[in-house]
């Protein structure tokens, strides 16, 4: 049930305009200069943006794989421990990241994981 780094970095690449910027201690993922998710190699946790319900939901339904990380501007940010989560549900979360943050027009040109899924 664990996510690799390396299988982490693939979803994320799969998608399009991703920028990654590399701190101390994590990289950073936007699109069009809008950030939507972190990488946190020491504690193999991501974080990443969601609407606030679905942080809510997230954490309350999985606090052993997810947990409240910030709100800002009426998003909900979540941790996502890797041990815990498989990578289809990752890949739809990470597209949600990336969705809720690209313009519409990039949105169009990539495939939501959950609908290839079916």
């Amino acid at each position: 049930m664990t996510v690799s780094s390396d299988e982490f970095i693939r979803i994320v690449n799969a998608l399009v305009d991703v920028k990654r910027a590399e701190g101390s201690d994590y990289s950073s993922f936007s699109v069009h200069g809008k950030r939507f998710g972190y990488y946190w190699p020491r504690t193999q946790t991501v974080g990443l943006k969601q609407l606030l319900s679905e942080q809510q939901a997230l954490v309350a339904d999985r606090p052993d794989v997810f947990e409240e990380q910030f709100t800002s501007g009426g998003f909900g940010w979540v941790v996502v421990y890797l041990a815990g989560i498989e990578a289809d549900e990752l890949s739809e979360l990470v597209f949600e990241a990336w969705r809720l943050s690209a313009p519409e027009e990039l949105v169009a040109q990539v495939p939501d994981p959950a609908q290839r899924a079916r």
